[in-house]
């Protein structure tokens, strides 16, 4: 440890006397220090940097560093004198509606309904905030919803920026200590996710380094944690873990079979590193996160992990933006891609070695533009191994045309209106609730629904996440938002659905509504509620929308039972007599059919030489397999939970 803390006092040594040469005296350097990913330089006087717009590349150039520039903590003003002077400066026309502080990063971030007022004509407002208050300001724009994570999710990063700063420091001495060996062989491990949907987890190990990408439950089955949880048997996994080796975690995208087993590896102090993902991600994995523990105390069981440890998750989550490049171990190099998934949803990319080989992830993705997102991103630098989801894998696994979708979803929605009964329509809380959402609101924009459209369960708390990331939205959709002045997730014929009250009050209405709730397979959540009490009245309907995975109350709907036993009050048995009008349309699915899989890989650049097909019912992930063998001629497997892979 000691050799390796001098080898990374060495680096920063030398890099100081480059910087020395190139900053301007005047900016009074007093410390640079890896922080997280980045190179971090101190200075008592950040305008003196600012004024030259190129010197931050050029030094990011000459070192092969990202680089920030941060004020001294000791030249930064109180919090509460800075927010005084920070309203003096900024014209009210701005309309600032919150100011923060982020002091291990040395930020202030400013809120304002009218940005470019708080930014000034060529950045003048920006560069009298750093001179007065010496923060460095952040500008975002006001969300047009509250979201109650986000603000949380910041008094975190507020409270424990001394803890956050040490931690970033640790992590930083981490990525660039000194290589023990070169790298000369890359493996994976299934952990979880190949050959089945749920928990997925990748263990990506070379002769330096360990990163797991994703690490996540499989809520369907919690009554067998063997089913459950990611394999932490592997004895490499468990050698990993016990040893303190892991260097970092990637977050593909916030759903609970990607990222819902996270808190628990703090719980028991398994982790004490990095998890990177985006900015969205990261808001909406805490949202899910606390939501299933609190359906399993609701439940009546006792939750895997508590609030602390989601808070934990929050301090050790670094962000990256599409398209930025970050060292994450000494040998290993990630870039996040847009994967058309959800909000945030991201392809891994790792360039690992120098040159030696380069991995992409796909986690969830889709490759067609919806009403949300704009398609996976198919280009990259360099590209050997391709490891692809496979949920709608199998070769008769073609989705309706979204058009088609849209017009059958309206179909049923009205056939259910005229004879006054309710439309459920069951959609994970991230993602297929606000596609639908986008569908609907359109529609109803030119009086094509006239009926209530309730909310219910997190997804209005989702939406207001959606609302504060414009920029990880559609092109169309930030058109609408930003050159129109309508943003349709506002539309007033969107109502949330604030209490249990409430919900019964829909439920025993006369009246006919609609109603998207959480969660989109019918496990947990007021979905299931609507659904017991929906289900025996033959006017109403319920559609599917996303994918039902086997072991859940969705599938069994969906394969048309009419009598389901469930465990009610007390624990007594109930039977659900369903009687409901059973709709499944596929075409709104996040996830990538048969045709775009074959269509992702046809047009992914470079080719790659070999594809991994994992999330999936095994016989589509064989199928997805032998079919890009055939059509492509490269090398592919499928292969199972503890399979170790040799890539190089």
């Amino acid at each position: 440890m000691i050799k390796r803390e001098s080898f990374v006092d060495d680096i920063l040594k030398e890099m100081r006397e480059i910087i020395n040469q190139m900053v301007p005296r005047e900016a009074k350097i007093t410390d640079i220090e890896f922080e997280g990913p980045e190179l971090v330089i101190y200075v008592k006087n950040p305008e003196a940097i600012m004024q030259d717009g190129d010197l931050i590349k050029n030094l990011a150039k000459v070192l092969k560093k990202r680089i920030s520039v941060r004020p001294d903590p000791d030249v930064l003003l109180p919090p509460e004198r800075a927010e005084g002077l920070i309203k003096e400066i900024v014209p009210s026309e701005a309309e600032i509606t919150n100011i923060s502080f982020d002091p291990s990063v040395g930020e202030v971030i400013i809120e304002a309904k009218k940005p470019g007022l708080v930014i000034g004509k060529n950045g003048e407002t920006l560069r009298k905030i750093t001179q007065k208050v010496h923060w460095a300001p952040r500008v975002v724009r006001t969300p047009p919803l509250q979201s109650q994570t986000i603000y949380s999710i910041r008094q975190i990063l507020q409270t424990e920026s001394k803890d956050r700063r040490k931690f970033l420091r640790n992590v930083g001495r981490n990525i660039y200590r000194k290589p023990e060996l070169k790298s000369e062989w890359i493996r994976i491990t299934g952990l979880g996710g190949f050959r089945e949907v749920g928990r997925s987890a990748l263990l990506v190990q070379t002769n330096e380094s360990f990163v797991l990408v994703d690490f996540g439950i499989n809520v369907a089955a919690l009554n067998d944690p063997k089913k459950a949880f990611p394999h932490f048997d592997a004895p490499e996994f468990r050698y990993v873990l016990n040893e303190g080796l892991l260097d970092a975690i990637i977050i593909t995208h916030a759903h609970l079979d990607h990222s819902g087993l996270l808190p628990y590896l703090f719980r028991y102090n398994l982790f004490d590193g990095p998890i990177y993902t985006t900015p969205p991600t990261r808001d909406l994995m805490v949202l899910l996160q606390k939501d299933f523990i609190e359906i399993q105390q609701s439940n009546g069981a006792e939750p895997l992990y508590k609030p602390k440890d989601i808070k934990e998750v929050v301090k050790h989550t670094i962000t990256l933006d599409y398209g930025e490049v970050r060292d994450i171990s000494p040998d290993m190099r990630l870039t996040l891609h847009n994967a058309g998934h959800i909000l945030g949803s991201a392809i891994v990319h790792l360039h690992i070695g120098n040159g030696l080989h380069n991995v992409a992830v796909t986690g969830d993705f889709k490759f067609i533009p919806t009403r949300l997102f704009e398609p996976a991103n198919a280009r990259f630098p360099r590209l050997e191994t391709l490891i692809m989801e496979s949920t709608y894998g199998g070769s008769n696994d073609y989705q309706m045309p979204r058009e088609d979708a849209e017009k059958k979803l309206i179909e049923v929605i009205h056939q259910t209106i005229k004879r006054k009964g309710k439309v459920l329509i069951p959609a994970m809380a991230v993602g297929r609730a606000q596609e639908i959402m986008m569908v609907l609101e359109e529609y109803a924009r030119v009086g094509g629904i006239e009926v209530p459209i309730y909310l219910d369960g997190m997804i209005w708390e989702a939406t207001a996440i959606h609302t504060a990331y414009p920029e990880y939205l559609s092109k169309h959709l930030r058109d609408q938002i930003f050159h129109e002045g309508y943003n349709p997730f506002l539309n007033e014929i969107f109502k949330p659905v604030a209490n249990s009250k409430e919900r019964q009050d829909i439920i025993d209405s006369e009246e006919p509504a609609i109603i998207i709730a959480s969660s989109g397979m019918l496990v947990g959540g007021p979905s299931v509620e609507y659904f017991k009490q929906l289900a025996p009245d033959s006017r109403n309907s319920i559609i599917f929308v996303s994918y039902q995975a086997e072991g859940t109350l969705g599938r069994q709907v969906q394969r048309g039972l009419k009598e389901i036993p469930t465990i009610g009050e007390g624990g007594r048995t109930e039977v659900i007599r369903v009687n409901i009008e059973v709709h499944t349309i596929d075409g709104f699915s996040g996830h990538a059919d048969r045709r775009e899989l074959m269509s992702y890989v046809a047009k992914v650049r470079p080719r790659p030489e070999r594809v991994i097909t994992v999330h999936g019912e095994p016989q589509k992930c064989l199928d997805l397999a032998s079919s890009l063998h055939k059509r492509f001629s490269i090398s592919t497997r499928a292969p199972n939970n503890l399979d170790a892979i040799r890539l190089k």
